[in-house]
């Protein structure tokens, strides 16, 4: 008799493989540190090949172990998927769905539209995680995330992406940097040596590069900052200017600070999109939920613009 691994084992292992520390990976999985161990253990000793390497330090796969994780990770996606064949088989969005947004969307857009997504799919359970573009597209092909809201371009591998909509940008600067400027800037009059860019691995690092028309240049080691609010307060320090997404702007990441925002010429803008892997048996429900809060937006869009204008009777 064939004695297969468990689905909890290859659990823990991609866990450890993930976060590459037992506390963590045990923290990951809601078990003990000992109860990960000893299951690992147990999935060592049926295959009968050392996967991990430990020691106080580290935590180091062998080469086969590399080998067995990749292919742990497919089982679980499609064990996922196996779930998934009767998620929403009566009730679209019913359900935990686990869902990835990157930072420069996650404080701006999420408080817009999740009341209108609770409201209209009560039953969903929305598990929701920040990351990065790049680490957040591999927890989404690894199968850890269903789905990911996140910023085009970016190549996040074999998904489906379903644009939301488009999100301008905006040349954020201290008054006294920039005399008497346009109405609207032209994006190659950037000076994109005083660009304060944020840290290497945020997608809005390389998009706001690409929309200078110099996708070549890297962030000074001096001039980066970890999130759009550290860049604006250095903008204030008058250390420089920077690119700040409209929904940014709307959300008053400026305000009371002094500086002046200018959109840019042309249309520069990045795409705010949902994506998920391609072929995914929820295929449906990631559109439904697209549509909501494309939605959603769009009246938080239209709430904005009927509170600026002024009565003039």
């Amino acid at each position: 008799m064939t004695f297969l691994p468990t689905l909890k084992q290859l659990q823990y292992l991609t866990a450890l493989h993930i976060h590459g520390h037992f506390g963590r990976a045990a923290e990951a999985c809601f078990v003990t540190q000992s109860t990960l161990s000893a299951g690992l253990a147990e999935l060592e000793s049926l295959l009968g090949v050392r996967l991990v390497e430990r020691n106080r330090r580290v935590v180091r796969f062998s080469p086969m172990g590399e080998r067995v994780v990749a292919k742990a990770y497919d089982v679980l996606r499609e064990a996922g998927a196996l779930a998934a064949l009767t998620v929403g088989a009566d009730r679209p969005l019913a359900g935990p769905l686990r869902l990835g947004v990157i930072p420069t969307i996650a404080p701006y857009l999420l408080p817009r539209v999740l009341p209108t997504v609770r409201a209209n799919w009560p039953d969903l359970k929305l598990y929701l995680r920040e990351d990065m573009s790049g680490p957040a597209c591999e927890a989404l092909n690894r199968g850890t995330l269903d789905a990911v809201l996140l910023a085009l371009p970016w190549d996040c591998g074999a998904i489906t992406a379903m644009p939301l909509f488009d999100d301008p940008f905006f040349l954020v600067f201290h008054p006294g940097d920039l005399i008497d400027p346009p109405p609207a800037v032209a994006p190659d009059s950037i000076d994109a040596h005083h660009l304060l860019l944020l840290e290497d691995g945020h997608c809005l690092k390389d998009q706001a590069l690409s929309v200078c028309g110099r996708p070549e240049l890297r962030a000074d080691s001096q001039a980066r900052g970890t999130s759009l609010v550290t860049l604006v307060e250095m903008v204030a320090g008058r250390l420089g200017q920077t690119l700040v997404p409209g929904m940014a702007l709307d959300a008053g990441i400026i305000a009371g600070s002094g500086l002046i925002a200018r959109p840019l010429s042309g249309g520069a803008a990045r795409t705010i999109a949902l994506v998920w892997r391609q072929g995914s048996l929820r295929d449906s429900e990631f559109r439904l939920l697209g549509e909501t809060m494309k939605r959603a937006e769009a009246d938080a869009v239209d709430s904005a613009a009927s509170a600026a204008i002024v009565p003039t009777g």
